[in-house]
C-alpha cells in the first residue's frame, strides 16, 4: 500500500492537505514500512498563486506518479476530497501526530468504502 501524508520537517502530520510544503510517499508492506520518502511539493505556495483546478492537476499528477492508494491528512477541501477519490485514492481525515506511525495505522485499517465529495471515516491520533 502506498500512503501520502503531508509532513512537518519534524515528522508529524502537516495539518493541511492542499496547502502542504511537503508531503512524504510511505510504501507499507506486512505491517513494515518498506519505504519512506519525502518531497518538498511547495502546495502551500501553489495554492495561493495557480487556479484551484491547476493546483488539483499538480496534486493529482504528484500522485500518480508515486502510485499512492490512500491519502492520510488532518484536513481537506471538499472539492479536494471529491477529486482524489474519483481518482480511486482512499481519502482518510482526522491524522495527527507521529506521521511514520499514522502511515502505519492506516495501512492496518481495512479499506473503506467511501463515497463521492466525502471523505472515510477520521484517522487516528497517533504519539
Amino acid at each position: 500500500m502506498v500512503i501520502c501524508v503531508p509532513v512537518t520537517r519534524d515528522g508529524r502530520v502537516d495539518s493541511s492537505w492542499g496547502r502542504a510544503s511537503r508531503v512524504a510517499i510511505a510504501e507499507v508492506e506486512g505491517g513494515t514500512l518498506a519505504r519512506w520518502e519525502e518531497f518538498e511539493v511547495g502546495w502551500d505556495l501553489a495554492h495561493e498563486t495557480a487556479t484551484e483546478g491547476s493546483h488539483h492537476a499538480r496534486v493529482a499528477r504528484f500522485l500518480r506518479e508515486h502510485g499512492v492508494t490512500l491519502v492520510a491528512a488532518g484536513h481537506m477541501g471538499p472539492p479536494m476530497a471529491h477529486m482524489l477519490e474519483q481518482m480511486g485514492i482512499e481519502v482518510r481525515l482526522g491524522a495527527s501526530g507521529d506521521a511514520r506511525q499514522v502511515a502505519l495505522a492506516e495501512a492496518a485499517l481495512p479499506a473503506q468504502r467511501s463515497f463521492p465529495g466525502r471523505a472515510s471515516f477520521p484517522g487516528r491520533q497517533v504519539h
